[in-house]
């Protein structure tokens, strides 16, 4: 295998080649790999199911020791795929407090700062309207037959027609 990443690489199911992936991943790509799940309500706003998350978003812990906490986003790390929220820290042995890293995935958007213009540009969905789908052409054509009927005959009078008497076999 490569060292370098490969933009040619699409799957594996081998869980190295896919940690590989995600570590030699260059920041643009790896920002990808930086989002959350979005509320009900901003679902319907925006027409998304997830966004990447941004310092500053208010979000709910959804899994782990702090579950249903709710918080803002203080630091953001591309480099360990994980976010620190306020409020949301241990304290270790010598009394210092120090912030959980958490992943995003873990987590769900709440609200979104809407500092940034660029973020939800062309992001909004269900604004678009989508063409009607065209028709087949042998479904146009079983329209335009639509008054045609064709008749099939039964197997008695198939038989009379083939000049065959109508006698029943017994078993």
């Amino acid at each position: 295998m490569k060292k370098e990443f490969s933009t040619k690489w699409i799957a594996s199911k081998q869980p190295r080649k896919q940690r590989k992936y995600g570590y030699n991943a260059p920041n643009h790509i790896r920002r990808k790999f930086m989002s959350a799940a979005l509320s009900k309500d901003l679902r319907t706003k925006y027409g998304r199911r997830s966004l990447e998350v941004r310092k500053q978003d208010e979000v709910k812990i959804m899994r782990g020791k702090f579950a249903n906490k709710t918080g803002k986003i203080t630091e953001v790390s591309l480099k360990k795929e994980r976010i620190a929220v306020e409020n949301i820290q241990i304290t270790k042995r010598d009394g210092t407090k120090v912030n959980v890293w958490m992943h995003p995935s873990n987590v769900m958007i709440m609200n979104i700062t809407s500092d940034d213009k660029k973020r939800l540009k062309n992001k909004t969905g269900k604004t678009e309207v989508k063409p009607e789908k065209k028709e087949h052409k042998t479904e146009n054509k079983m329209k335009a037959n639509k008054d045609i009927v064709i008749h099939s005959p039964s197997k008695n009078e198939a038989s009379q027609m083939n000049g065959e008497k109508n006698v029943h076999k017994k078993k």
